[in-house]
């Protein structure tokens, strides 16, 4: 079934705002099916009580992914055919991955946020503008070595790069300053995908203005001559960056194929940075709502891992249960299939691959929070092979439900709605996996040994120096934001099922102080990707009425 968007079926955005009680006042239009929310509709309704966050996860996902923004959207759109009012949260989709390898991020078959074509090309400009914002940063920081000024940073240790939103490998080493004298000064640099950027982390953390911009302010940039740190409050941009982010930092407010309000916002990656829309906009809904529908990036030892230990911990934030994406050809990889057999029966390979399930769910047991499987159902699925999975799940005492979404939408996930809504009730108490004091070393120990499964940590040379710097500088209480692959629960990619007695290397730890978390870099973590062999890009296309085709393929 083509994954494309109806639009005569849209609801004006004023409508889907007065579903959740927003006012007229309190939203700003772009165009008939989108709108920006003003933050002080968040400040008028803090005396509410929240409704129940719901934190849709996976386990390691193959190269499509599994399907986990289809089933946020279908669970959210499910607990409203329920009677239960629910909105989804989601993060913005990225032009790099759009028109590189994964295309569209906006759901698919019957289970989509709209208007799907707006939403993943520029929607409302917010990466546009955390471009722009970090850019700022990189000219003003260029032009302070230029002009000579005070302090005097050092251009061989600066820590700001630029970025791009868009895969281009051709920019991940580069020489700026080259020319004459007045062209500035010669030094190496890079580009990263502006998902990665330090101020889209910032500016899915921060709650209001001020807040931004004391965040911003606390950038590092880099060195002077003498080691002594220079941050962005250094040089006054704060308020200059912020200015450019004040758009960006109101949710947008949008909705699905069956008229559920959603809020799409910020959009971080979940293996370099926190993985998930912004703060704002999940406390706004859990204002207007009585369940919210959020989703993490990547596998639950990636994007789940660092929302209990970062975001949780930063913003209060507390998911009453966890809905673990599972499919069955995810299964059959871990289970040993190569990628062009996952669509065969193989009843024996995904039993074989439960144990990647089984490490996912020990590892939520770890923060003491309720779980339910959702078995993300794909046509080449058996009975057989869905059944081995639910049995497992039975055994394990935890509820396991197939759903069809893609092809039923809301309708093809009420059972998942109806097991999530009873579990939200329970009154268990959530505990992160550390606490603030612990030492850096120890943090990262306990994340790579009880949720990736590692027996060893091992640190570099260089590590071991950047763990000085962040004793020098005191920043030994920051949360860790482990970068690791996305494609195994240990940092090697070819690593499936569940490793055990792998050794983690931490190759060295980046400071986003700014943010308000230190970054250890696991394997070969690229912060600017390259386009593939076949590109989307290369399909995508608009006819004389500017209508654009090419961004959804059919799944099976």
């Amino acid at each position: 079934m083509p994954t494309k968007q109806c639009q005569g079926a849209l609801l004006p955005v004023t409508a889907i705002a007065d579903k959740v009680g927003l006012k007229l006042e309190e939203i700003e239009l772009y165009g008939a099916f989108k709108a920006k929310v003003h933050l002080q509709a968040l400040a008028a309704r803090q005396q509410r009580s929240d409704g129940k966050l719901i934190l849709v996860s996976a386990i390691t996902p193959t190269a499509a992914g599994e399907g986990k923004t289809t089933m946020s959207i279908s669970l959210a759109m499910g607990l409203n055919r329920l009677g239960r009012s629910a909105v989804v949260t989601l993060r913005e989709p990225s032009l790099g991955p759009l028109f590189g390898l994964k295309g569209a991020a906006t759901g698919g078959g019957q289970a989509q946020v709209l208007p799907a074509e707006d939403i993943n090309l520029h929607f409302t400009g917010d990466i546009h503008a955390v471009t722009a914002a970090h850019n700022l940063i990189s000219a003003i920081v260029d032009n302070h070595i230029f002009r000579r000024k005070d302090p005097p940073i050092d251009p061989r240790r600066i820590e700001w790069e630029r970025v791009l939103d868009m895969d281009d490998r051709a920019l991940r080493k580069v020489i700026v300053g080259l020319g004459g004298k007045q062209d500035g000064v010669p030094r190496e640099t890079s580009f990263h995908i502006t998902a990665s950027s330090e101020v889209m982390a910032i500016l899915c953390l921060a709650e209001s203005y001020p807040e931004l911009k004391e965040m911003l302010s606390r950038i590092l940039l880099g060195y002077t001559y003498k080691g002594e740190p220079v941050y962005v409050g250094d040089l006054n941009l704060a308020g200059a960056v912020a200015a450019l982010l004040k758009d960006a930092l109101r949710p947008n407010l949008v909705q699905t194929n069956e008229g559920t309000p959603a809020f799409v916002h910020g959009g971080p990656f979940a293996n370099i940075a926190q993985g998930t829309c912004s703060v704002v906009s999940m406390k706004l809904a859990l204002k207007l709502a009585e369940f919210v529908v959020t989703e993490a990036g990547f596998g639950f030892d990636l994007g789940a891992e660092k929302f209990f230990n970062i975001v949780a911990m930063k913003s209060g934030l507390r998911p009453q249960v966890v809905a673990l994406v599972a499919t069955v050809r995810a299964l059959k990889m871990h289970g040993g299939r190569r990628a062009d057999e996952l669509h065969l029966p193989d009843p024996e390979a995904v039993s074989k691959g439960l144990e990647n399930l089984e490490k996912h769910l020990d590892s939520i047991a770890a923060f003491q929070v309720p779980v339910a499987v959702a078995i993300n159902r794909f046509q080449s699925d058996t009975t057989e092979e869905i059944a081995i999975i639910s049995e497992y799940c039975r055994s394990r005492k935890v509820p396991a439900v197939a759903v069809d979404a893609f092809v039923r939408g809301g309708a093809g996930a009420e059972a998942l709605a109806r097991v999530v809504a009873d579990l939200a009730c329970e009154d268990r108490s959530f505990r992160p996996l550390y606490e603030r004091d612990t030492p850096v070393e120890q943090k990262i120990e306990a994340v790579c040994r009880r949720i990736y499964g590692a027996a060893h940590v091992d640190f570099t040379d260089k590590a071991v120096d950047d763990l000085e710097v962040i004793r020098r500088l005191g920043l030994q209480s920051l949360p860790i934001c482990i970068a690791k692959t996305q494609k195994s629960l240990s940092d090697n990619p070819e690593l499936l099922g569940r490793p055990k007695d792998f050794l983690i290397t931490v190759r060295d730890i980046r400071i986003s102080s700014g943010a308000g978390f230190l970054v250890p870099v696991t394997g070969d973590i690229l912060l600017m990707p390259g386009l593939p062999k076949t590109p989307v890009a290369e399909r995508v296309d608009i006819d004389g009425q500017g209508r654009i085709s090419g961004l959804f393929e059919e799944r099976e």
